[in-house]
C-alpha cells in the first residue's frame, strides 16, 4: 500500500528491469526557483512549485525514451526528505544549521506536491530520521544486487557516490546523463572516492565542516597520491607543504566526522519494498482531477489527450492545503541562517536559481552584474518600431524562448482608469551579439497614435500602425503566461490599464519596488533616478518628446519615431535594472520582503483601485454649504479681533497682523523677509492661549476640508463607473506606509466633527453595507512586542484599557473611576512616545508647562525602562548601519543620522525610532490585504476590499453575507503576522457594518 492507503501491485524485480528514483526534494526546489511565482487564480494559493514539479514529472514519464536516458522504467519512486531532524543531527548538531527557513509561499506546496505524486499513481516515499538521499541509496543498492539498472533523477553531488556501471544519474533540467566518466570529469575522482573527497572539502550548504582550506582540486590530488582518506591521515607527515600538513593533522577528527555525515546509508528502513515500486499505468481521471483542482489548464489538456479522457466530465479533486509543521517540508524545522546564501543567475535569464556548488556569492554577483550592465552600451539606434504582425509574432516567440521580457504600457493619461493605451514597448536580453546576454534589444508597438488632423473618417489616426485589437490579441497569451517573467517599472499602472482590455498580467517583477525594498529613504525610485544611479545613463524625458506647457501634447499625439525612442528606452532600462537589482535583493537578504510585502501589492491594490467606492454628491453639496457658513462666521470673528478686514489666506497680511500689529511672541521671518505663519507657528501660539491664532487654525481647517474634499470629491467621480477611484502610491514613504492620491483619502481628519461628516458621504450601494475593520492600537502593540514591555504585554493580553493602565502605573491612580483627564494625558504620552515627542510638543498638546511635560516623560521612562532601552539600541543600530528594520525585515534608511547638524541628526533619530513601529504595523496590514481576497473566496463570500486607510480596511459586503463575512475579515487581519512572526501581544481588530463609512468606523 502507498502512503495514501491505496493498494499497489507487487511484482518481483528481476535482472534487466530499470528503476527510476526521483529526488523529490531536489525537484521541489528546482521547480520553485526555476519559474516565476504562480498563484491559483481562484484563491491566490501559491502553486508555482507544484506546477513546475508536475510538468517535470510528466515530461519524465512521457519522454524518457527521447532523453539521454533512452529507456522507459519498469519501476519508479519519488523520494522526499521527511524533515530536517535526522540521525546526522545526533552526530553533529550543527549539521545543516546554515539552512534558512523555506520561503513562506513554498511551505503549503510541500504537502500539495506529495498529493501530486500520488495523483500520478507513483510511490511517494519518506522515512522519519533519514534523508531522501539515504532512501535512494538503499533502494539503489538493493536493485543493483538483483541485477537491475538504476537511474537517479538528480544532479546532486551527494548522490554521485552511488554511481556504478549499473547506477547512473540523470539531470533532467540539462537532459544529461551522469556516469562514472562524468563524475571523474567534474571532480577528478571516481564515484567510490567521492565520500572521501566530500569529507575533506566539506559543504557550506549543509554545514559539513571538512578540512578548512582544502578545495576540490587539492582533495582530488591528495586522494590520487594517497589513495583514501584513512591513508592520507595516517601518512600526513609525508605531505611536503607545511601549512597543508599542519592543517590536515589539526583537523583529522573533523574530516572523520565529515565522512560520517556525507556517507549515505544503504540500510535505511523502507516502508515500501522494492518490488512494490513497479510502475503502474496512469489513472487519468485521478490525475486530471488533481490538475483541475490546481487550475493547471495546459497540463490538464495534455494529460487528457494522452489518457484519452474527457477532462470536462471530471470534477476537480479535493485538495488539502497545509501550513506550518503539518506541511512537512525539507528543513522546515531548521533555524534561519545569517550565512550568506550562494546563487547563480544566468545573464539574461531568470534570477534566483540556487547554486549548490557555490559559483559566486550574491554580493559578488550583484556587484559584477551592476558593473557589467553599467558598462554595457545603450544603443538607441537599435530600437525598432513594430508595425507588422509577423515581426510582432517573432518578438513574442523570442520572449517565450528566453522566459523574460520587460515591457511598458504608454497611455493618454496618468490615470489608468481614464487612459487609453497608445502603445506597448518590449525589451529582450539579446545573446546573438554577446553570449553573456548583456545586450538588450527593444521595440515599440504603436497602435493609438494620431496625426493631429482628422482623416476622412474623422479620427486622425497615424499611418503604419497595427490595431489595438490585433496587438492585444497576441499580447494576452504572453502577458498571462506564468512561465514567462514580465518586468516593469511602476507596474500597477500597466496592470490596471491592461486589465481594462481583459488582460491580467501573471508572473511579474517591478524594478521600482525592488529599489524601494533595497533603498527606502536613500533616494527616489523613478526610472530616471534608477537609471542614473545604477546604469550611469539619463533617459529621454517625457517633456523631451511631448513638450511642456501650452505646447505640450498627450502621448498619442507624439510622432511615432520619437515615441519609439522614448518608449523602447524605458523597456530597455527596465530590463537592465532588473538584472542589476534582483541579485542585490538576494545578496542583502531582502528577497522575502520584496516577494511577501511589495510585489503582491501590485495586483491587490490594482483591484481595489478598479473597484472604487460610491460617494453621495448631495451629501457633499450640503456639507460644502455648511462649511462655507462656518468659515464665514469665523472670518467675521477674525476681522473683529484684528480690528480690520484683510485677506486671511495671505501669509504676508496675516503675518503683519500677528507679529506687527498685535505683537504676538515667537515671530520669525522666512528667507523672503516675511513673517512665518506656518501651521506649527499658529498651533504654538494657540496652545499658549492666544485666541486670534486659534481662530486662524480653525478657519484653515474648515476651508481646507471644503476645498480638498467637499468641493473636490465630486470631480473625481468616474463618468462610467460613477465611483471614486483613488490611486495608491507604492514606494512613496520610508517606512512602508501606503499613501493615496487623486484623491487623497488617507488624510480625512477623524478627530473633528466636520471630518467625520465627510466620511458620511462614502456610502454602500443598494443591497450592501460598508464594513470598516480597524486594528486597535496596533502601533502600541508592536511597541510592546519589539521593546518587550511586560506591563504592556500583560495589559494587551488581558484586554485592559491600555491608557488607563499606563496612567495607573505612572500616577498611582486606580483604574476604577479614573478621571478622564488623567487617562487623556496617559494616552497622549503613549502615542507621543512612539513618535519621539519632546517635552515642548507634549506641553503644547496637553496645554501644560514644559517642565511638567518633561516630568511626565521622565516618569514614563522610569516606569517602562524597556522603552528607553529600545530607543537607545535602535538609535545605536541606525548610527552603525544607516538603517533600521521592521519585524519582517523591511529596511528604512536614514543616511543623515550621523549628520553634524543637531537638528537634522535629531530628526533622523526620532524617525529611526518610529520606523520599526510604524513600518511593522504597515507590514502587518499589507500581509492582511494580500491574504484577504483568497480568504474571502475560500469562504465563498462576495465581499470586496475597497480602501486602505492607515490601520483600517474598508469593504463592501452584501447585506445577507455580513454575519459570515465579519469573522473572516477579523481573523485574517488578526492572524496576518503569522506564521512569519509570533507576536508577543495579540492583534485586535474592530469590525462594524453600516450604510456609510462614518457609521461603520
Amino acid at each position: 500500500m502507498d502512503d495514501a492507503g491505496a493498494p499497489r501491485y507487487s511484482i518481483a524485480m528481476k535482472k534487466g528491469d530499470h528503476l527510476f528514483l526521483v529526488d523529490g526534494s531536489g525537484f521541489i526546489f528546482r521547480a520553485f526557483h526555476a519559474l516565476p511565482p504562480l498563484t491559483r487564480k481562484s484563491d491566490g494559493l501559491p502553486v508555482g512549485a507544484v506546477s513546475g514539479f508536475c510538468n517535470m514529472l510528466w515530461k519524465l514519464l512521457t519522454d524518457a525514451r527521447d532523453t539521454s536516458v533512452g529507456v522507459t522504467p519498469t519501476h519508479f519512486a519519488v523520494i522526499f526528505d521527511y524533515s530536517a531532524k535526522t540521525f546526522r543531527k545526533d552526530l553533529y548538531n550543527a549539521y545543516k544549521a546554515n539552512r534558512s527557513e523555506p520561503p513562506e509561499d513554498l511551505i503549503p506546496q510541500f504537502g500539495l506536491i506529495r498529493q501530486a505524486t500520488r495523483a500520478f499513481n507513483l510511490p511517494c516515499i519518506e522515512t522519519e530520521g533519514f534523508e531522501a538521499d539515504d532512501i535512494i541509496a538503499t533502494y539503489a543498492r538493493q536493485a543493483e544486487a538483483i541485477g537491475a539498472d538504476v537511474t537517479i533523477i538528480s544532479s546532486d553531488k551527494d548522490l554521485m557516490q552511488l554511481v556504478t556501471p549499473n547506477v547512473h544519474m540523470y539531470d533532467s533540467m540539462k537532459d544529461k546523463q551522469i556516469g562514472i566518466p562524468e563524475v571523474i570529469e567534474k571532480w577528478g575522482v571516481p564515484p567510490e572516492k567521492m565520500i572521501d573527497l566530500q569529507a575533506m572539502v566539506g559543504d557550506s550548504v549543509d554545514n559539513v565542516p571538512g578540512i578548512p582550506g582544502i578545495g576540490p582540486k587539492t582533495a582530488a590530488q591528495l586522494l590520487e597520491e594517497f589513495g583514501d582518506l584513512d591513508t592520507l591521515l595516517a601518512r600526513a607527515a609525508e605531505i611536503k607543504q607545511v601549512k597543508r600538513r599542519e592543517n590536515i593533522v589539526a583537523n583529522a577528527e573533523l574530516a572523520r566526522l565529515s565522512r560520517r555525515l556525507v556517507e549515505l546509508r544503504t540500510d535505511a528502513p523502507l516502508d515500501m519494498p522494492l518490488d512494490a515500486l513497479v510502475l503502474e499505468p496512469q489513472n487519468g481521471p485521478k490525475l486530471i482531477g488533481f490538475l483541475k483542482a490546481m487550475e493547471f489548464g495546459t497540463l490538464t489538456r495534455r494529460v487528457a489527450e494522452a489518457c484519452d479522457c474527457d477532462a470536462s466530465a471530471i470534477e476537480p479533486a479535493h485538495v488539502q492545503v497545509e501550513w506550518g509543521a503539518a506541511a512537512r517540508g525539507p528543513d522546515l524545522d531548521a533555524g534561519t541562517s545569517s550565512a550568506e546564501p550562494r546563487v547563480a543567475t544566468p545573464a539574461g535569464g531568470k534570477a534566483g536559481t540556487t547554486d549548490p556548488y557555490g559559483n559566486s556569492t550574491p554580493a559578488e554577483l550583484a556587484k559584477a552584474r551592476a558593473e557589467a550592465f553599467a558598462a554595457a552600451k545603450i544603443d538607441k539606434s537599435c530600437y525598432v518600431t513594430i508595425d507588422d504582425l509577423e515581426d510582432l509574432d517573432d518578438w513574442l516567440r523570442s520572449a517565450r524562448e528566453t522566459g523574460l521580457v520587460a515591457f511598458e504600457a504608454e497611455g493618454t493619461s496618468i490615470d489608468p482608469m481614464l487612459s487609453d493605451v497608445v502603445g506597448i514597448s518590449l525589451a529582450l536580453a539579446d545573446n546573438s551579439r554577446n553570449p553573456s546576454g548583456l545586450d538588450v534589444r527593444a521595440a515599440y508597438i504603436p497602435f493609438g497614435h494620431k496625426t493631429g488632423s482628422n482623416d476622412l473618417l474623422g479620427n486622425g489616426r497615424a499611418d503604419n500602425q497595427l490595431t489595438a485589437a490585433e496587438v492585444m490579441e497576441r499580447l494576452k497569451p504572453l502577458l498571462e503566461d506564468a512561465s514567462v517573467l514580465k518586468v516593469g517599472h511602476n507596474l500597477k499602472y500597466a496592470y490596471l490599464l491592461l486589465k481594462r482590455y481583459g488582460i491580467e498580467i501573471a508572473a511579474y517583477d517591478d524594478v521600482m519596488l525592488m529599489s524601494y525594498v533595497l533603498e527606502a529613504g536613500r533616494g527616489g525610485h523613478s526610472l530616471d533616478s534608477l537609471s542614473d544611479r545604477w546604469l550611469g545613463h539619463m533617459p529621454v524625458s517625457f517633456k523631451d518628446v511631448a513638450g511642456t506647457g501650452k505646447s505640450g501634447v498627450s502621448f498619442d499625439m507624439v510622432e511615432i519615431d520619437r515615441a519609439t525612442v522614448y518608449a523602447a528606452e524605458k523597456a530597455d532600462l527596465t530590463l537592465r535594472l532588473a538584472m542589476v537589482l534582483k541579485p542585490r535583493l538576494v545578496a542583502d537578504r531582502l528577497m522575502r520582503v520584496y516577494e511577501r510585502l511589495e510585489r503582491p501589492m501590485v495586483s491587490t491594490l490594482a483591484r481595489m483601485e478598479e473597484r472604487g467606492i460610491t460617494v453621495d454628491r448631495q451629501i457633499l453639496s450640503r456639507l460644502s454649504g455648511e462649511l462655507a457658513q462656518k468659515a464665514a462666521a469665523i472670518e467675521d470673528e477674525i476681522y473683529e479681533i484684528a480690528g480690520e478686514r484683510f485677506t486671511i489666506g495671505s501669509p504676508k497680511q496675516l503675518g503683519d497682523i500677528l507679529f506687527g500689529k498685535m505683537g504676538l511672541p515667537g515671530g520669525a521671518k522666512t528667507k523672503t523677509g516675511q513673517w512665518s505663519t506656518s501651521a506649527q507657528v499658529l498651533e504654538d501660539l494657540a496652545a499658549a492661549g492666544h485666541e486670534f491664532p486659534r481662530k486662524i487654525v480653525d478657519w484653515r481647517q474648515l476651508t481646507k476640508l471644503k476645498s480638498t474634499y467637499t468641493d473636490a470629491l465630486p470631480g473625481y467621480i468616474h463618468p462610467q463607473t460613477k465611483r471614486v477611484h483613488t490611486s495608491y502610491s507604492l514606494a512613496s514613504t520610508t517606512t512602508g506606509r501606503l499613501s493615496s492620491v487623486e484623491p487623497n483619502l488617507q488624510n480625512i481628519p477623524i478627530r473633528t466633527t466636520e471630518g467625520r461628516k465627510i466620511r458620511t458621504a462614502f456610502i454602500a450601494t443598494s443591497g450592501h453595507k460598508l464594513v470598516s475593520a480597524d486594528y486597535s492600537q496596533i502601533e502600541l502593540r508592536v511597541l510592546a512586542h519589539v521593546a518587550d514591555i511586560p506591563q504592556l504585554r500583560q495589559a494587551f493580553a488581558d484586554g485592559i484599557d491600555i491608557h488607563a493602565m499606563t496612567a495607573s502605573e505612572m500616577f498611582g491612580v486606580p483604574v476604577e473611576g479614573m478621571p478622564s483627564e488623567i487617562r487623556r494625558r496617559a494616552k497622549a504620552i503613549n502615542f507621543g512616545i512612539i513618535y519621539g515627542i519632546s517635552a515642548f510638543g507634549l506641553a503644547n498638546q496637553l496645554s501644560i508647562e514644559r517642565s511638567e511635560a518633561g516630568e511626565y516623560i521622565k516618569k514614563y521612562f522610569e516606569r517602562f525602562p524597556g522603552i528607553r532601552d529600545y530607543m537607545d539600541s535602535t538609535k545605536e543600530f541606525a548610527r552603525e548601519h544607516g538603517y533600521v528594520e521592521t519585524i519582517f525585515g523591511r529596511r528604512a534608511h536614514y543616511p543623515e543620522i550621523r549628520s553634524s547638524n543637531p537638528q537634522v541628526r535629531s530628526f533622523n533619530e526620532r524617525a529611526a525610532i518610529n520606523a520599526p513601529i510604524q513600518g511593522s504595523a504597515a507590514d502587518i496590514i499589507r500581509r492582511a490585504m494580500v491574504r484577504m481576497e483568497p480568504a474571502l473566496q475560500s469562504a465563498n463570500l462576495s465581499a470586496r476590499m475597497l480602501l486602505q486607510v492607515h490601520d483600517e480596511l474598508i469593504f463592501e459586503v452584501e447585506d445577507g453575507e455580513i454575519e459570515k463575512t465579519l469573522p473572516v475579515i477579523t481573523a485574517t487581519m488578526e492572524q496576518a503576522a503569522m506564521p512569519a512572526i509570533a507576536m508577543k501581544v495579540p492583534l485586535k481588530v474592530d469590525a462594524r457594518a453600516a450604510s456609510n463609512w462614518d457609521e461603520a468606523h
